[in-house]
């Protein structure tokens, strides 16, 4: 398999979708132990939906975050084009 190019956007993107998540799972921890807390839910709401927006453009411009009909490809197939996220 041939190795490409990664342009710096794809750096930049996938950052901020791991600086989200990252927001996600501490928001999600502080949420189990302060359920009734709405500015967090609110903040939550807020994050999930930056990260489905993140998310969706990473994938339009670079290929699938995930496999197994967690993601959607576009023809030809891309979930064989390197490199994977976690490659990075």
């Amino acid at each position: 398999m041939e190795e490409r190019q990664v342009p710096e956007r794809y750096y930049v993107l996938l950052q901020e979708l791991q600086a989200i998540d990252f927001v996600l799972v501490e928001l999600t921890l502080y949420l189990d132990t302060h359920p009734l807390d709405g500015n967090a839910l609110n903040q939550y709401n807020h994050c999930a939906s930056e990260r489905m927006r993140l998310a969706q453009q990473f994938e339009m411009e670079f290929g699938p975050l995930q496999s197994f009909g967690r993601s959607y490809s576009r023809y030809p197939w891309q979930w064989n084009d390197t490199p994977w996220p976690w490659q990075v």
